[in-house]
């Protein structure tokens, strides 16, 4: 990715922050980024896009590491810890990012937000089939509910963004492996 891009994205992330993103214009975000309208259009087609690359960005990086943890290992209880090891990491690593999407989402246009309802649909069936995979194994309960074990565990890695801060007394590795704990004790067959 461009140097500018990454830094109008930088740029755009901090004012949508502080401002919103209706308080926030194109001129705004070039000016602060030290760039110019011509910079911003050959990156983005808009402000709705823009808004579009934060929101699928982060989304992207937790889909594309549970897929890899879905093709690498074979057996369910690994693939499920390190979908969640990589889940936790996402709100450290796309903190703005994530802050940025849950303030300003209802703005997404609609071809936007269908693209990344896509994305998080597929990320929560990778995790219903690791979940329903390990029962079939006999590696997980069979008498959890499959749909209902794979919600809580996304509701509550999800609201990590809200109080997560990087100088709190657990680190996002800690945390992980604490929510790994927590779940898999929960649905691990003993």
């Amino acid at each position: 990715m461009s140097d500018l891009r990454e830094k109008i994205i930088d740029t755009a992330l901090h004012l949508f922050a502080s401002q919103g993103y209706h308080g926030v214009t194109v001129n705004q975000i070039v000016q602060n980024a030290g760039t110019s309208k011509g910079g911003f259009y050959h990156h983005f087609s808009s402000k709705d896009e823009l808004l579009y690359v934060i929101h699928d960005t982060f989304i992207t990086y937790a889909l594309k590491h549970a897929n890899q943890a879905n093709q690498k290992c074979i057996a369910p209880r690994k693939k499920l810890e390190i979908i969640i090891k990589d889940f936790i990491k996402v709100f450290d690593v796309y903190q703005p990012h994530i802050s940025v999407f849950y303030q300003e989402s209802v703005y997404l246009k609609s071809e936007y937000e269908q693209n990344i309802r896509i994305k998080r649909e597929q990320f929560k069936e990778i995790i219903m089939n690791v979940v329903q995979e390990g029962q079939q194994t006999g590696d997980f309960r069979k008498e959890i509910d499959v749909d209902l074990t794979s919600m809580a565990i996304l509701g509550m890695v999800n609201w990590t963004y809200k109080w997560y801060k990087r100088s709190g007394h657990k680190t996002i590795e800690e945390i992980g492996k604490h929510f790994n704990d927590l779940i898999l004790h929960a649905i691990v067959k003993t």
